[in-house]
């Protein structure tokens, strides 16, 4: 099981959607219209919330679904989290990107 945030009562079938990808999600999706450029930031930053939540990956950057210790989790939450980091950079501007490419993980940008 992944690694919880003693704040969070995951259920299985919760962490079953988490880490499910669906067919028409791809690294290039744009979840929300508006990319951020330092402008707007509160209505941008509500935007990503709802995608996130309807496609089940909130947890990634909320902090309830921490980095997992088993190894059968973590294959599953890194291409998670990676597909939550490619969307939150396509939504961002370039010069903001790169100041958050390397964070570690989707909450840390």
């Amino acid at each position: 099981m992944a690694e919880i945030s003693s704040s969070s009562n995951l259920s299985a079938e919760d962490l079953a959607e988490v880490y499910t990808l669906h067919p028409s999600d791809h690294p290039g999706m744009l979840l929300v219209s508006q990319v951020f450029d330092g402008n707007g930031f509160g209505s941008w930053r509500r935007a990503l919330l709802i995608a996130l939540s309807t496609t089940g990956k909130l947890f990634f950057i909320d902090g309830t679904l921490t980095r997992p210790i088993s190894t059968s989790d973590l294959k599953r939450w890194i291409k998670c989290n990676d597909m939550v980091m490619a969307w939150i950079l396509n939504v961002v501007a370039e010069d903001i990107g790169d100041g958050i490419i390397y964070a570690k993980s989707a909450r840390d940008m």
